[in-house]
């Protein structure tokens, strides 16, 4: 099984947000049910796992839910406890400054993304992939263009600024991507470069309707396109600083 672990950054993130506190809720309650059905009925955890779980060449023969349902299922307590520890992290300081409905959105769409990513590169593959990294790995990237300086403990011991660690992190999931620097070690780096890759479009416009709707002089209400450029703006409603 290929599980995407989300990487040791470790950042404090304030009080616990809404949506995130659900999307944390709906990750437990999913790994708690993966782990009676194990233990319930021989076999009942691998149905899940192949069904709800991302299979690249099933989501390409048309099990296109797969591309939602694998990021709340974990392959192990200590994949998930990471995975929310960061949604955590980052995310609550990500939904202060967006708001509930358009965090859930930028979750949704890299976490989607991430699996598109994954499915596009590895077509042929019968190996499912669960967890939340690719989202969480988008998270990262919006992080550490909102809050570059912030500092970040790598593995609990090494401070680093958030904008640096994405770029290692980002540099250390591609070649690990590349088939000539690949290890068989269980992870969905392809799921990881799709989250920060999708992020970053969703940042600098996407969706293309926001896109259109700013082109036409922003006659769409309530509607703002965010570029990169521009996030320092919010930075001043930073809510740790």
């Amino acid at each position: 099984m290929n599980r995407d672990y989300a990487g040791g950054g470790v950042s404090f993130g304030g009080p616990l947000r809404t949506v995130v506190g659900l999307l944390i809720a709906w990750n437990v309650i999913f790994f708690l049910g993966q782990s009676v059905a194990a233990q319930a009925l021989p076999g009942l955890d691998r149905f899940l796992l192949y069904t709800l779980g991302l299979v690249p060449r099933d989501v390409i023969h048309g099990r296109i839910w797969q591309l939602l349902t694998y990021m709340f299922l974990h392959g192990s307590f200590f994949h998930i406890a990471f995975n929310m520890l960061a949604l955590w992290m980052f995310g609550s300081q990500l939904e202060f400054l967006w708001g509930g409905r358009r965090f859930i959105q930028y979750y949704l769409f890299t976490g989607i993304g991430a699996g598109i990513t994954n499915t596009v590169f590895e077509a042929s593959s019968s190996i499912p992939i669960v967890g939340a990294s690719g989202a969480v790995y988008g998270l990262l990237l919006a992080y550490g263009i909102y809050f570059p300086n912030r500092q970040i403990l790598v593995y609990f011991l090494f401070p680093m600024r958030a904008k640096y660690f994405v770029i290692l992190f980002g540099l250390l999931e591609f070649l690990a991507s590349i088939r000539g620097f690949t290890i068989r070690d269980g992870i969905a780096h392809l799921a990881h470069l799709g989250g920060l890759l999708f992020g970053l479009i969703y940042i600098k416009g996407i969706p293309l309707r926001w896109l259109r709707r700013s082109r036409r002089g922003g006659r769409g209400r309530g509607t703002r396109v965010v570029d990169i450029r521009s996030h320092r703006d919010f930075q001043e409603r930073d809510p740790l600083d």
